[in-house]
């Protein structure tokens, strides 16, 4: 029988490399992470100019429960409820990009749509993350007739300004009759009934704080970026 000794130059040299991999793991993470940060940073902008068509520049703004109003949050801040107002070259408000995130098929689906308040209406949707079926689920990121649902998507409020006139919701491919509904993509039913949902749930609740309280999101000289 091997004496217990004998086992302890192996147990070390066992938690000598477990402990260099851990040091090279975190030294990794903590050397990539602010790459990382910056290229998420820059496809999130871009994500918020292409869902808002005509935006040229954008501020981030976090919704104050306390004070029942948006205040402007500073660029790469990671606050809750953060919306991202876009703005045209002279400065005006083109529209207020929202993200919201809900199951899908396989996981968490992860979007961000942009909101015309003047319209009343959704006018460009993307997804940021997805892990739905390749070739079928994932349509819901490319489909070029499954997106143009959201270059014009009806989300008008009720006369109480406190929920949508109409619930977004989801039909079965083709058969679209009125403007607040979504064309579903034959195949990938679940997932694209998933995109319907959740920005029927997040517009129920964030749209009608930013019809409120669009005046908050007007652009200072400068300001906008």
């Amino acid at each position: 029988m091997t004496a217990p000794s004998d086992a302890w130059p192996m147990y070390r040299a066992m938690v000598g490399v477990g402990v260099l991999c851990g040091a090279l793991i975190v030294t990794v993470f903590l050397a990539t992470r602010p790459t990382i940060e910056r290229n998420e940073a820059e496809a999130l902008r871009a994500a918020i100019l292409e869902v808002l068509p005509g935006s040229d520049s954008s501020r981030s703004f976090a919704w104050s429960a306390t004070d029942a109003r948006f205040l402007e949050s500073a660029p790469g801040s990671r606050e809750r409820d953060l919306v991202y107002a876009g703005y045209d070259g002279a400065g005006a408000l083109v529209g207020v990009a929202v993200e919201a995130g809900g199951m899908g098929y396989q996981d968490r689906i992860q979007l961000l749509y942009g909101y015309a308040a003047t319209l009343e209406r959704i006018v460009g949707m993307r997804v940021l993350q997805s892990r739905e079926t390749p070739g079928l689920g994932d349509r819901i990121e490319k489909d070029p007739a499954f997106l143009a649902n959201f270059s014009d998507l009806d989300v008008a409020l009720a006369p109480d300004g406190e929920t949508l006139a109409h619930d977004v919701e989801a039909v079965k491919n083709g058969q679209k009759t009125e403007p607040w509904q979504v064309d579903g993509i034959t195949g990938a039913t679940i997932s694209s009934e998933a995109i319907a949902t959740i920005i029927a749930r997040s517009a129920s609740v964030w749209l009608p704080r930013i019809r409120a309280h669009v005046a908050e999101f007007a652009a200072e000289e400068g300001g906008a970026r």
